[in-house]
């Protein structure tokens, strides 16, 4: 897909982003959930109702992955009022990434290294996992789709070559809509879904805004994790830098991902092996809305942890099924 056909479909997607609930945590935007086994010892589900499900990161002090707590160490809070945690699973459930890569001009200088850092994220994606590379400069092209295939994936990740603008918003909102079509049947065959971009500076031509990436964003229930590539040249003060950097962290943060500001790309190779790590260690966690209301409202989640000194991690919250 090029920006050119992104440009087609822009009209089309405004009109669809309330269809845009992400499909392994169905049915968060109101689809129906289908019974599978029990996750674990204790755990129940229930088929026929609106299911918000939650990737949920836990780290100590330290910063480090909690990767041993059950079901009653979380407390999750739907605008303020505490759930019932009804699903809940640490199994490490296969992966969908898609890797957007910023081949604009301003990146000749660091493309060798962001292929090579890239490359080795590639290299730690399990057999059942999938990821998909798109690259984005002036316009927007998904180099390699879905696949498993390291070496599909590997060769697309060497073919980007640096030149012209950078369309960081419009490549960010077609990633999203990729990963759409990954969506499950069923509990069964839940993935985690997550967007990885790599960018050097603020976005020039994009054909969307960033409030339309963001709605989009808080719909998808896909967490985006960003690498912001600071030149040694610049500090990311100016006015463009600014709004990049706001950007990304507010992509992030609503998503229940994470941004990192590299001062070198020197640091890309361990920034990709620490969200593998990450993605790799999170809790399953789902519960059944306390609120019957069906209307269509933006409700704010949070989510604790009776260890001491845990701190857990996920997206801010989703909007309610509609009417």
């Amino acid at each position: 897909m090029t920006v050119g056909t992104a440009r087609r479909a822009v009209a089309g997607m405004a009109a669809c982003l309330a269809l845009a609930a992400a499909p392994e945590c169905m049915p968060a935007g109101g689809a129906q959930a289908q019974a599978p086994p029990p996750a674990q010892a204790g755990t129940t589900f229930r088929s026929g109702v609106d299911l918000v499900a939650l990737n949920v990161t836990v780290t100590d002090p330290s910063n480090r992955y909690i990767t041993d707590l059950a079901a009653d160490d979380f407390l999750v809070y739907e605008n303020g009022v505490k759930q019932e945690i009804g699903y809940f699973s640490r199994t490490n459930l296969s992966l969908s990434v898609s890797l957007l890569l910023d081949s604009s001009a301003s990146m000749e200088d660091k493309m060798r290294t962001t292929q090579q850092a890239a490359s080795g994220f590639v290299q730690s994606l399990r057999p059942e996992d999938q990821a998909q590379v798109i690259d984005f400069d002036s316009r927007v092209n998904v180099l390699a789709p879905f696949t498993n295939s390291k070496a599909a994936l590997e060769k697309a990740i060497a073919s980007t070559v640096p030149g012209g603008s950078t369309s960081l918003f419009t490549a960010v909102y077609i990633a999203l809509r990729e990963l759409k079509k990954t969506e499950a049947r069923g509990i069964e065959d839940l993935r985690r879904r997550a967007v990885i971009v790599l960018s050097d500076g603020e976005d020039t031509s994009s054909l969307v805004s960033y409030e339309e990436v963001l709605e989009l964003a808080k719909r998808s229930e896909t967490a985006i994790y960003a690498i912001g590539i600071r030149s040694k040249d610049t500090t990311w003060t100016g006015k463009g830098y600014g709004q990049a950097d706001f950007a990304l962290r507010q992509l992030t943060s609503q998503t229940g991902g994470r941004v990192f500001f590299p001062s070198s790309v020197d640091e890309l190779t361990s920034i990709y092996a620490l969200i593998s790590q990450e993605l790799s260690s999170q809790y399953l966690v789902g519960y059944t809305s306390m609120n019957p209301k069906r209307d269509g409202s933006w409700r704010r989640i949070n989510v604790r942890t009776t260890r001491a000194g845990a701190t857990a991690r996920t997206r801010m919250g989703y909007y309610a099924p509609g009417s």
